[in-house]
């Protein structure tokens, strides 16, 4: 059992025998395939337990990309004790907040929080992983396609019991992936979105990073300014572009951010008719209309918009 398998790691961690107390706090965080427990005890500070399954390729890859981001200088809890063999790692308690649960502040006070953020993402792009480091596999075409195919499975057929079968065959979703996919060389999170940044400090610390692979920086960009949990206004979202042209002195080219926002958003409705179906999990509802209106927004007037907008339609 995961639980058992967390404490038992714990007491050898803390070197302590069965007498003595172990509070274990389940956290919730929608991880696929993984189960994140708080650790307290009367001899060390709290600590964070996970215990994952091999139901995901990239759980496994926690415990090195946690250890290769931390040497990059990026901030990400620190691993303190590790059991592979056991799929278990004990990490640094960073606390409960994150942009998410900060999203009823006024925008002006959450905005340096964003820069904080964007500067991870920076960072990021220049981080170098030796040759022979393990990576997912990169954001190619492939990969591109398998969200859009994520999204017809469980958005369009799933949750909504429609027949994708004309947008499977339909050829403007293969010529995005194609166009996004022909370029991944840098390093991106992947799932760059307000509930994986926690908030210490006055500082953004990065969480469920197992995924990092190599990209489009404009995917993790478009993940956070288009992202269906804060719902930015437009004022804000060009705000947001603003702050992230004084880090990287430049803006993503209008078109392409605006078709990586495309995949991610569809990537994400396909997550919350997953969710919704196969783990009733009613928390995801209400974001899925704001997600297909953004999806709508960021698709007018290009090839995506007349094949998408009866299923826009039906979700709105």
């Amino acid at each position: 059992m995961p639980t058992e398998a967390i404490l038992s790691t714990a007491r050898q961690f803390l070197g302590v025998d069965p007498t003595v107390p172990i509070t274990l706090e389940p956290i919730n965080r929608g991880a696929s395939g993984r189960t994140i427990i708080r650790v307290k005890s009367p001899i060390h500070e709290p600590f964070i337990g996970i215990h994952w399954t091999e139901e995901r390729e990239d759980n496994s890859q926690f415990i090195p990309i946690g250890h290769f981001l931390k040497q990059a200088k990026l901030r990400v809890p620190t691993i303190i004790h590790e059991r592979a063999r056991y799929r278990v790692a004990l990490v640094e308690d960073l606390g409960d907040t994150s942009l998410l649960s900060l999203k009823d502040r006024p925008f002006a006070e959450r905005l340096p929080l964003y820069r904080s953020a964007f500067e991870q993402i920076d960072r990021l792009f220049y981080a170098k992983p030796a040759k022979d480091f393990h990576l997912m596999p990169p954001f190619d075409a492939a990969l591109y396609r398998w969200e859009q195919q994520y999204f017809f499975e469980h958005l369009v057929e799933g949750h909504l019991g429609w027949d994708a079968a004309a947008l499977r065959a339909n050829p403007v979703f293969t010529d995005l992936a194609e166009r996004l996919g022909t370029v991944a060389r840098h390093l991106v999170h992947r799932d760059f979105q307000s509930q994986n940044l926690l908030v210490r400090d006055g500082q953004v610390w990065l969480i469920d990073f197992q995924g990092l692979r190599r990209g489009r920086q404009e995917y993790d960009l478009a993940s956070l300014i288009f992202d269906p949990y804060m719902d930015h206004s437009p004022d804000e979202r060009e705000a947001l572009l603003a702050l992230w042209e004084e880090i990287a002195d430049e803006r993503p080219e209008p078109t392409l951010f605006h078709q990586c926002a495309s995949q991610r958003l569809m990537q994400a409705l396909g997550a919350y008719g997953n969710i919704l179906t196969n783990r009733g999990d009613e928390w995801y509802r209400p974001h899925i209309a704001t997600a297909a209106r953004l999806l709508g927004e960021v698709t007018a007037g290009s090839p995506l918009e007349p094949p998408l907008a009866p299923v826009l339609a039906a979700l709105l």
